[in-house]
């Protein structure tokens, strides 16, 4: 039975969907991040949009990304109401720096592109994988990437490449939930076997 509690206990530290309010923060929506003049904006949903957000703000010529909702119609979708919308992030990048190209394989590389129902621990269409494109140039490389990524897996891909639609920043608390809140992102890191899955899916060590 104490098994059985421990497990209940670390399955709920899993779930995205069981994330604390930090006293400190505001469950107010984010402000929207703006490029400059030389940057320019990628979409993806990646499931949970912690881990998606933590992994791309690693990468150089990244300055920002914000952890929010798209991809549905439901108006002014928040954290408890999200409705059709996914849970997604918007990267503000520097393309002289990092190209699109290079932010796709780090996207691919954190998901698991096979999983029709959510990723990892985390269930239902909120927790899809998409590729939310802008224009013509970025509709092409999405597409290029997941036939190459098919090919590579010998499986049918379940991320989606679609036209991209209004963006919503998530609740301020969720924007760097992993330095906001270290021990509870570590522990969902952890229950949720996010690493080990991603290993097997990429045959990586």
């Amino acid at each position: 039975m104490r098994t059985l509690l421990l497990a209940a206990a670390a399955a709920c530290l899993a779930a995205c969907s069981n994330a604390a309010l930090p006293q400190t923060a505001s469950a107010e929506p984010a402000a929207r991040a703006e490029p400059a003049e030389n940057e320019a904006i990628a979409v993806f949903a990646g499931g949970c949009f912690w881990c998606i957000e933590a992994e791309l703000e690693e990468v150089p010529g990244v300055r920002t990304v914000v952890s929010g909702y798209t991809g549905g119609t439901t108006p002014d979708p928040t954290y408890q109401r999200m409705g059709d919308h996914a849970e997604a992030v918007e990267v503000i990048y520097d393309p002289a720096v990092v190209s699109y190209d290079q932010l796709l394989e780090v996207f691919w590389s954190n998901i698991d592109p096979t999983d029709e129902g959510g990723q990892f621990y985390d269930r239902g269409s909120q927790y899809r994988t998409a590729i939310y494109v802008l224009d013509d140039a970025q509709a092409a490389a999405a597409r290029a990437s997941l036939e190459a990524n098919a090919k590579r897996l010998k499986q049918p891909i379940a991320t989606a490449v679609v036209p991209a639609s209004e963006f919503y920043p998530a609740e301020e608390y969720h924007q760097d939930y992993y330095l906001k809140e270290p021990d509870r992102y570590e522990a969902y890191k952890k229950g949720s076997r996010r690493e080990e899955t991603l290993k097997k899916v990429w045959q990586t060590e």
